[in-house]
């Protein structure tokens, strides 16, 4: 049988350089006239079909996207409103959790049993994990059904809770602050612990602490926060865009800081209160390398490989309190409890609430936006004192 011919349409023609070529316009998947050129009618009719196809594919997609295109449009519509930090942590769970196990489905194809069974390898990640999945599968979703992608929504009713609990870590008693204050005095990370330890400011207010915010001939001296800093590929970055709008505080600080911060500031040659060796703002890694000084000074478990005839055997080393470490005599096990940089924050909140400091003004120095998580401290510090409540409980139960 013969093979069918198509039927070719007559184009009309245009010279270009010189030369004659066939032409013909299309309408592309934006709605606008695009031309096609050719040396033969055959070429540019096979350039015809293949345009067309590609337009069909794409107008099918934006109508029918997969999980994957979706997520990634919801993502780069997010990034005009967030941080480059917070945008990363999205990306990352994006990719890994979302992407990874329903990429491939069309978006109107996914049911609440899929996102359930997607959800299933996050029971053995930390609840923040899970909670940040759950909450990027949601918003994709609900953002896809206003645009009205999908008529059916498979997030409605889905249960938010999941993963493991981690435990949050308390604030540092007298004696632990007294023995962290000991052990880092004279050290690359004194001057961070005194400020968090004794204003409260977070990780990133501290770092992007300047000496033009720090008022210490004062009537009543004080820290202003008016900046942030933030790491971008490893390089600091200090703006005035802070956590929340509470962030903007005046927080007055007590004699044992103002002598810290005067010490610091005679010998300063920067604009910033914790600087390199050249007076800039440290990086996430130069950070974590003044850290290093509080955590090898504790006696927290030490996780080692070796390889004994090719095979990698994992041990484990606890140093004991008082010793001295064997390849470095200069540093002594000191601390036999963990510190975080949060914690010392959260030590300062503690300590104002056992002081008697009502949680509205807890809030403002904290530079809490929600009431919530000042009130959650709150209740752990005014509650967890039975002998203090024995007496309210038994005349509250009295006949």
């Amino acid at each position: 049988m013969a093979k069918k011919k198509n039927n070719i349409p007559e184009y009309g023609t245009v010279m270009r350089e010189g030369t004659l070529y066939y032409r013909t316009r299309i309408q592309d998947a934006d709605g606008k006239r695009v031309s096609l050129y050719a040396t033969t009618c055959e070429e540019l009719y096979e350039k015809q079909l293949e345009a067309r196809r590609q337009i069909e594919e794409i107008i099918f997609r934006r109508k029918h996207p997969t999980v994957a295109e979706y997520g990634e449009k919801w993502l780069l519509m997010q990034s005009a409103k967030v941080s480059t930090s917070t945008m990363r942590g999205y990306t990352f769970a994006m990719k890994n959790h979302v992407i990874k196990p329903l990429g491939e489905m069309y978006m109107e194809e996914v049911t609440a049993d899929d996102i359930r069974l997607a959800l299933v390898p996050l029971s053995k990640k930390s609840a923040g994990m899970y909670n940040l999945v759950n909450m990027l599968i949601k918003c994709i979703f609900y953002s896809a059904e206003r645009s009205q992608l999908i008529q059916y929504n498979p997030c409605v009713g889905l249960n938010a809770k999941g993963g493991k609990a981690v435990k949050k870590k308390d604030a540092l008693t007298d004696q632990q602050t007294e023995i962290l204050v000991d052990t880092v005095k004279g050290l690359p990370p004194y001057l961070f612990v005194m400020i968090g330890l004794y204003s409260g400011l977070r990780r990133e207010e501290i770092l992007g602490l300047q000496w033009d915010c720090v008022f210490l001939d004062a009537p009543t001296p004080y820290i202003s926060v008016q900046r942030a800093w933030r790491s971008e590929h490893n390089r600091p970055v200090v703006s005035p865009v802070l956590k929340t709008k509470a962030a903007k505080r005046d927080v007055p600080i007590p004699k044992c800081l103002i002598e810290c911060l005067q010490e610091a500031k005679a010998t300063s040659i920067s604009d910033y209160v914790i600087a390199d060796s050249e007076g800039q703002p440290l990086s996430g890694s130069q950070f974590q390398r003044v850290w290093q000084y509080i955590v090898v000074r504790s006696t927290k478990e030490r996780i080692y490989y070796k390889y004994v005839n090719g095979q990698s055997i994992r041990y484990s080393v606890k140093p004991t309190l008082g010793m001295k470490q064997k390849n470095n005599p200069h540093i002594q096990y000191t601390m036999d409890f963990e510190v975080t940089p949060h914690q010392l924050r959260h030590t300062y909140i503690t300590n104002l609430l056992y002081a008697g400091v009502d949680p509205k003004t807890v809030q403002y120095l904290a530079g809490h936006e929600n009431s919530k998580t000042t009130m959650d401290i709150y209740a752990k510090v005014k509650y967890n004192k039975p002998e203090e409540l024995f007496s309210v409980v038994n005349g509250a139960f009295q006949q």
